[in-house]
């Protein structure tokens, strides 16, 4: 069974990756997207699967709180 919504997670999922490993390489891109993926697991074996989709948002939400250009982004410089 299709349905037109399927890929919708796994685009938002990739999307949070992205931008959790900073978007300056391909590289911290795909170290964001490992982290993101032991970080779900390991939240939905100790928390709920049920809060899978979730705690990928979550996490997402913490990174840019704590470093908004991501995990391995380089800051920008201010322009006076």
């Amino acid at each position: 069974m299709t349905a037109y919504d399927v890929g919708i997670m796994l685009g938002l999922k990739g999307f949070c990756a992205a931008i959790i490993g900073g978007m300056s390489s391909g590289l911290s891109t795909v170290i964001g997207g490992l982290i993101l993926g032991v970080l779900e697991s390991m939240g939905a074996g100790l928390i709920s699967s049920g809060y899978k989709d979730a705690i990928a948002f979550i996490i997402l939400l913490l990174i840019l709180f704590i470093r908004p250009q991501g995990l391995f982004g380089k800051p920008e410089s201010e322009r006076v």
